[in-house]
């Protein structure tokens, strides 16, 4: 897979997940399909129809953390970038982490405050 740095991924945290799902479905008529481990509901979509959007996911919250709507830009290698956001007046938010899966991620905060991230899939897709 080539990494362009390409925003690829979006994710809305929220602690009410069946109002998320419903709204944006009923708004853009997007579908929803569950693939979080139990007690971890992660609800992907496509984003789209036809293939037109980017990817995403709706996570539940359990309401410690303030709701939110991120972008994630696809990167070669998450450490490199946290550091040259860092370098360029950035702040580590979350970061960088390994799932199981093997995708890495880290979330970061531009100078203004501004919530995104950057990931890099699992080796071989």
């Amino acid at each position: 897979m080539t990494t362009t740095n390409a925003i690829t991924w979006f994710e809305i945290g929220t602690d009410r997940p069946d109002e998320a799902e419903r709204f944006y479905g009923e708004l853009f008529g997007w579908e929803f399909a569950e693939q979080g481990a139990p007690g971890r509901s992660y609800r992907v979509t496509g984003g789209g129809a036809g293939g037109e959007g980017i990817g995403g996911a709706i996570r539940a919250s359990d309401g410690s953390t303030p709701n939110y709507a991120i972008f994630y830009a696809q990167v070669a290698d998450v450490a490199d970038a946290v550091r040259r956001a860092e370098t360029a007046g950035g702040r580590v938010l979350v970061p960088t982490f390994t799932a199981p899966s093997g995708l890495t991620f880290a979330h970061l905060l531009d100078p203004s405050g501004n919530h995104f991230g950057v990931f890099t899939p699992p080796p071989g897709r």
